[in-house]
Order: structure tokens, then C-alpha cells, then sequence
């Protein structure tokens, strides 16, 4: 118990956590390298392939076998945009858009190498012209009754139950990760539902940013906290117009 303390004071998370992560980090490494999950498990140090499953949807939100895939086959539309929140990197194949980040915080290269990241197996071309009709809609910059821009959610059904979910939150309007997990079903996976808002691909349009924690703090966001302020502002504002 001393230990454990000690080890969390320095460390900022448990020795179980700790351990979690590096056998994570390991698996991926061997999934990445065409290793099967069988022989990623047992590389790993795990008893079998179900003990590997469970890692990765507790942290993933996906199975190993929908991790190992990412994008396969997939041909991906990609340019940059300007938002009214800043420059937007926007992805797409040719059913809808499939991600979509912002570059405030990380600069343009890293967040367009967190999008492709995710889906290091697909095909990209550089064609913001096929996309711009999507964004345009998407910002409120076309306004066509009842249109909105189509989304291709490229993950795991957990992940894209979690999605849909928040989908169901209005505008102006915000939610918990515990309410997104009644919602889906499964009010005990919060950890796991928070796994996959932080995985969330298309932001803005899937509004991650109205999840917050059960005591109301803001909790995190993947493209930084003041674009989360700026998008709840925004939202609030257009609801008092």
C-alpha cells in the first residue's frame, strides 16, 4: 500500500494503470507489425486473447481486430478550412465526412497527423474542393432547410453507439459522460464512454464539447480546453439570438 502510494504520487496514476499502459502500447506495437491477437496476447503477457479484448476496449473502445484494421481500404478526402473557429483540418471519403480537428492548439501538422493517425491504413488525397460543400453546411455558411452534413463514423460499435448519442444532445445544451452511458446502455462503462468521446473523430459535429464531467467541471478536450469554451460560448449565444 505504501508503495502504491508512493508510486502514484510520483507517477500520477496506479502501478496496475501504469502496467496497463505499457502492455497497450506493446500490443499495439505487435498489431501494427501483423502480429495475430493470439500471439499479441501471449507477447504481451496476457493469458489469451480475451484478456486482450478487454484491454483494448477499456482504453480503445475497440476491439484489437478493429484497431488492427484502421481505414483499410478506405480512400480519404482531405484540405484545410477556415472556421469560426479557426483553421479546420476536415477528412472525408465519398460517403461523408469522417474527421475533422482543429489546429489552434496543435498547429496544422499535428492535427492533421492526429486525424491520419487513426486511420493509418487508408488512401489520402489532397481535394478540399470534394469537401467544401460538406463544410460549408457544416459551419451554417449554406443555409438549405434540413440539410445537414453527412458523416461517415469510422470506429468500433461502441465507439459509434457513444457517437450517435451525442448526436442526441441539442445545441446549447450539455451532458455527462454518466448520461452518455445510461444512454447507451451500459450506465457502469463510463470510463469506457469517456474513452471513446476523447476518440471522437468529427468534432464540432458529433459535440463532444457538451460532455462534461458529473460535477460540471469541463473535463477534458482533445483540441484543447479554450476551443472547448469557445464552442460552448458559441452555442450558448446562438440559443439566446
Amino acid at each position: 500500500a505504501h508503495f502504491q502510494r508512493v508510486f502514484s504520487r510520483w507517477v500520477g496514476v496506479s502501478p496496475k494503470r501504469y502496467q496497463q499502459y505499457l502492455t497497450l502500447g506493446h500490443a499495439k506495437s505487435l498489431l501494427h507489425n501483423q502480429f495475430s491477437t493470439v500471439e499479441t496476447a501471449h507477447a504481451s503477457g496476457l493469458s489469451g486473447s480475451g484478456r486482450l479484448h478487454d484491454l483494448f476496449l477499456r482504453w480503445e473502445a475497440m476491439s484489437p481486430g478493429e484497431y488492427a484494421k484502421r481505414g483499410a481500404g478506405l480512400k480519404i478526402y482531405w484540405g484545410w478550412f477556415d472556421t469560426a473557429f479557426g483553421r479546420a483540418i476536415v477528412m472525408g471519403a465519398d460517403r461523408g465526412i469522417c474527421g475533422l480537428g482543429f489546429a489552434a492548439e496543435l498547429g496544422e501538422q499535428a492535427a492533421f497527423d492526429d486525424l491520419r493517425d487513426r486511420w493509418p491504413n487508408g488512401k489520402y488525397e489532397e481535394a478540399p474542393e470534394r469537401l467544401d460543400a460538406w463544410v460549408q453546411t457544416a459551419f451554417g455558411n449554406i443555409d438549405i432547410a434540413g440539410t445537414k452534413a453527412p458523416l461517415l463514423l469510422i470506429g468500433a460499435p461502441f465507439q459509434v453507439k457513444v457517437w450517435e448519442a451525442l448526436l442526441n444532445v441539442p445545441s446549447g445544451q450539455v451532458t455527462t459522460y454518466s448520461h452518455i452511458a445510461e444512454a447507451v446502455g451500459n450506465p457502469k462503462a463510463v470510463r469506457a464512454v469517456g474513452t471513446a468521446i476523447g476518440r471522437n473523430p468529427v468534432s464540432w459535429l458529433i459535440p463532444c464539447h457538451r460532455a462534461l464531467r458529473k460535477t460540471g467541471a469541463m473535463g477534458g478536450y482533445h483540441w484543447g480546453l479554450p476551443m472547448k469554451r469557445a464552442m460552448l460560448a458559441y452555442e450558448g449565444a446562438q440559443s439566446e439570438a
